[in-house]
């Protein structure tokens, strides 16, 4: 079976984490993604957050499955020459180099259409590269930063907190895969490539959709609100302590803000069906005003059960509930392993490692998760098959 991309072939100039993210899912979803680094050291994420120098960073690896390494020194002529043979033959074209970056190497998308008009060029920058911010470093802290999500995280009346998740940085990447799908369809009609730009700022924008509901709702900006959330219609709508009282043994409950259904469930489950009427509790506006007695309620309950006990039975009620579960106990979950959202991974370096895959399961397309590449792994593989050069010019390109 050809997966979904089979046949489209990717020129990957990205580093750390919104590039590469964006590049290893169109690996995963078929595409032959050629990552083009320095000789030397390659790209800045192989040894960002690495424990022992010259070894592959656990960072990298997750970033960068199912894509092949070439090694090409893009500050001589020679490996610019290489470079501008395989945008020839490619589909698309990624980049998240720092501001103005490209366009010193002499690849800037006026240069890269006159190669190739039918290229997909792909750019992610922290800012729109047109406004007053366009050269502004950005890291995913930063995005967040600018773009909403942390004035609306951490506790009422504390500091903003960096939301754990990078949905800045993975973020901008899917929103580019979105891009670079659309434009890739709409190139069968057309005949014709396009350059897409993505803002990391923009993009956290669009996951804060919500907040801006909140703010048309009531006429300002949504205060930081703890779990509540920022439109703060719905209680209950927060953590409760488990036993034994580790550092994550807390079960989420939420109860819709559209009704009273999940409500009366509750009351029923925890034997408190004499509250049903209760006007303190009557409605989801009710129970906000009276938010520090249903969390009374939930707590007592909830301490004397472990989070998978709490999240099971109010589950099995009708009650939308969450354990809060780390990424251990998430990626030893064996159901998850067997449905292939954690794949173990042969490095030829560090050995077997348990990694997160592709979340996305589709009926017709499969790719099995492939360790990520070693520096230049597949340098004279690629410029045979795209480039069909020989063992004699090969060994001249090295």
């Amino acid at each position: 079976m050809n997966p979904a991309l089979s046949g489209v072939r990717v020129v990957d100039l990205t580093q750390f984490e919104s590039g590469t993210s964006c590049t290893e899912t169109l690996a995963w979803l078929g595409a032959d993604v050629v990552k083009i680094e320095e000789p030397t050291r390659g790209e800045k994420g192989r040894f960002a957050s690495t424990e022992k120098p010259g070894l592959d960073s656990y960072y990298f690896i997750v970033l960068n499955a199912n894509k092949r390494s070439v090694a090409c020194d893009l500050k001589s002529a020679h490996g610019k020459e290489i470079l501008r043979k395989l945008i020839a033959k490619a589909d698309v074209m990624v980049e998240n180099l720092a501001p103005g970056a490209i366009e010193r190497l002499g690849f800037s998308y006026d240069v890269v259409k006159q190669i190739n008009p039918k290229i997909i060029y792909a750019q992610i920058k922290g800012f729109a590269p047109d406004g007053p911010r366009a050269n502004y470093l950005s890291f995913d802290v930063v995005s967040q930063s600018v773009g909403g999500s942390l004035s609306t995280t951490g506790l009422a009346g504390g500091l903003p907190l960096r939301p754990g998740p990078t949905v800045a940085d993975s973020g901008a990447g899917m929103h580019c895969v979105i891009g670079i799908q659309a434009a890739l369809y709409q190139r069968q009609s057309t005949g014709r490539g396009q350059r897409i730009e993505v803002a990391m700022q923009e993009a956290v924008i669009n996951f804060n959709r919500i907040a801006y509901a909140a703010y048309l709702l009531k006429g300002k900006p949504p205060k930081r609100n703890g779990n509540s959330g920022v439109l703060g219609t719905s209680a209950p709508g927060d953590v409760y302590r488990c036993k034994p009282s580790g550092d994550n043994d807390y079960v989420f409950i939420y109860t819709s803000r559209g009704g009273n259904k999940h409500w009366q469930k509750l009351l029923k489950l925890i034997g408190r069906e004499d509250l049903a009427n209760d006007r303190r509790f009557s409605s989801p506006e009710a129970r906000i005003e009276n938010v520090a007695e249903v969390d009374s309620l939930l707590s007592e309950w909830c301490s004397t059960r472990t989070k998978i006990e709490a999240m099971d039975t109010l589950q099995n009620a009708g009650v939308p509930a969450g354990a809060v579960l780390d990424v251990q106990e998430i990626s030893e979950d064996p159901h998850l392993r067997k449905r292939g959202m954690f794949v173990t991974v042969d490095h030829p370096v560090r050995g077997p490692l348990t990694m997160p895959a592709w979340p996305v399961k589709m009926s017709e397309s499969h790719v099995p998760v492939k360790c990520s590449p070693l520096l230049g792994e597949h340098t004279e593989e690629v410029l045979s098959e795209w480039l069909g050069l020989g063992n004699k010019d090969i060994q001249e390109v090295r």
